[in-house]
């Protein structure tokens, strides 16, 4: 109880965050506890707990956001727009605008973890590269690399799907 206590209000504010919807972040962070309880033998220590926690609520709210979100259509020209590397070469070049959101989350899917969850945290939920460092436990330069790639990755993945 006294763990739950000390983590809770973080764990369901991580979750809302991402869930955007209160009784869905609470349940998540509940199942978020009952998860770390239950494969607490796996807690290796290498990292805190909170942050072993924190890793659990935020991959249970992915879940979750994603599942919501299956249905409705994210928008894709806003996608499109943050997957744009810097000289503006984007994935709406030679007319592919039609792209439906569906696929780039599809393919999203596909990517490795450490990508799909960057990258979700990074367009999706609009997180800075300072709170996915933080969230995902690794450097603020390694944060920047995995997201470039990530976006690299995906475009190389949408192109291929369209045959660019």
């Amino acid at each position: 109880m006294e763990i739950y206590n000390r983590y809770y209000k973080a764990m369901y504010n991580i979750s809302f965050r991402i869930v955007k919807n209160s009784a869905e972040a609470e349940d998540v962070m509940q199942e978020s506890f009952l998860n770390a309880f239950t494969k607490l033998h796996t807690f290796k220590g290498d990292v805190t707990f909170g942050a072993w926690l924190k890793r659990i609520v935020i991959n249970n709210s992915i879940y979750h956001y994603k599942k919501q979100k299956k249905a409705k259509a994210v928008d894709l020209d806003e996608v499109l727009y943050k997957v744009e590397d810097n000289d503006g070469v984007s994935l709406n070049h030679n007319g592919y605008t039609e792209l439906k959101a569906q696929k780039v989350m599809e393919t999203m899917k596909n990517l490795k973890d450490n990508y799909r969850i960057s990258l979700t945290l990074h367009l999706i939920e609009g997180y800075d590269y300072e709170e996915i460092s933080e969230i995902m436990n690794i450097s603020y330069a390694n944060c920047r690399t995995t997201v470039s790639r990530a976006k690299e990755s995906l475009r190389r993945k949408l192109n291929a799907n369209v045959g660019l």
